[in-house]
């Protein structure tokens, strides 16, 4: 493929002469890109001048898109396009240089970073790579990254422009949502050479999970792991990341009521039931609220379906912390601390 066939992969076919001008620094820099990857050598081949071989080896990795050639055994400019994803890369010291936002909320900082991890970016000078979820595959090419990392899974799914990411760099798309956030982190560890570094962060996860066990006392009730939709609520199973670590901790968690909820494309850690039916299979159970402010968690028990349930009348109501939605190694760390301050 030459510069301008890349250059038309990555920005669409078709229109007049005026676009075709407006993209023609794009076709010069992606034949420049061919021309450095040429240049880089096959499976485990030196650069150009026979330098440093370990620099230009690549490997091929199997993700949740496909299977990706040429990835480097040693990347040094990762380009995020899942701002989940973002969390579990810098934890692993992976050298992220830009990473998709979201529009700037209460979990995120002012430029659209999740608060759990936005210091870590600060201090690795991570740049926004664009706003929004569908990735803006010109400002990732303009950032020239020799590999792409996304999601195959929640709203940032970039599995329908895998394509276009390819012919910037190798892109490897990973699912979030039915794996913990250990494995997943074992699991990149492995096909960004980091190995190591994995081992450690998840092993200093285990020994907190550990010491906090051992420090509090539990409720001889299961925990319900709810979030409130208003009109209806959101029960995490105890097979999701919230509900691995809460068991862990030494929880029972409850199982979601019987029958089919609404699920998020095809999640499978959480579903969706009506108030009532959530209300009725949690009865005794205390009632742990996934990333809600305190006045959403008052809002919410006051409601006549909520008002009257043991837990709410035992004061068994805890907040878990807005970040907590997504888990990482850094949101992880932060619910623990709210389960040690709560139950130590």
């Amino acid at each position: 493929m030459n510069g301008r066939q890349l250059a038309r992969t990555v920005t669409g076919r078709g229109g007049s002469g005026g676009l075709r001008a407006r993209f023609r620094g794009v076709a010069v820099f992606a034949a420049g890109v061919l021309a450095l990857t040429a240049c880089g050598g096959g499976e485990s081949g030196a650069d150009a001048k026979g330098g440093d071989k370990a620099a230009a080896a690549t490997r091929s990795v199997k993700h949740d898109a496909g299977t990706t050639a040429k990835v480097p055994a040693q990347p040094k400019r990762i380009v995020s396009v899942s701002v989940t994803m973002t969390g579990h890369l810098l934890a692993l010291d992976a050298p992220v240089i830009a990473s998709q936002a979201t529009p700037p909320s209460v979990i995120t900082d002012k430029q659209g970073f999740f608060t759990q991890w936005s210091e870590a970016a600060a201090k690795n000078s991570v740049k926004v790579a664009y706003q929004g979820f569908e990735p803006d595959v010109e400002k990732v090419l303009a950032l020239k990254p020799d590999l792409i990392v996304g999601a195959s899974s929640g709203a940032e799914n970039a599995e329908k422009f895998y394509d276009k990411l390819s012919a910037v760099a190798p892109t490897l798309l990973y699912r979030h949502d039915d794996v913990s956030w250990q494995d997943l982190t074992a699991r990149l560890g492995k096909d960004l050479g980091l190995e190591k570094r994995a081992g450690e962060v998840v092993a200093a996860h285990e020994k907190r999970v550990g010491e906090v066990k051992a420090a509090i006392t539990v409720p001889k009730q299961s925990a319900a792991l709810v979030r409130d939709n208003q009109s209806a609520m959101t029960v995490f199973t105890p097979e999701s990341a919230q509900g691995r670590l809460l068991t862990a901790l030494g929880f029972t968690v409850l199982e979601p009521p019987a029958g089919k909820g609404q699920t998020q494309g095809g999640r499978s850690d959480f579903a969706e039931f009506s108030q009532e039916k959530v209300a009725d299979t949690a009865k005794d159970s205390s009632l742990l609220f996934v990333s809600h402010t305190p006045e959403e968690i008052t809002a919410a028990t006051a409601r006549p379906v909520w008002k009257d349930l043991a837990a709410v009348e035992d004061k068994r109501v805890y907040d878990l912390g807005l970040d907590t939605f997504r888990l990482d190694y850094y949101s992880a760390g932060n619910l623990i601390d709210k389960i040690e301050k709560a139950f130590g």
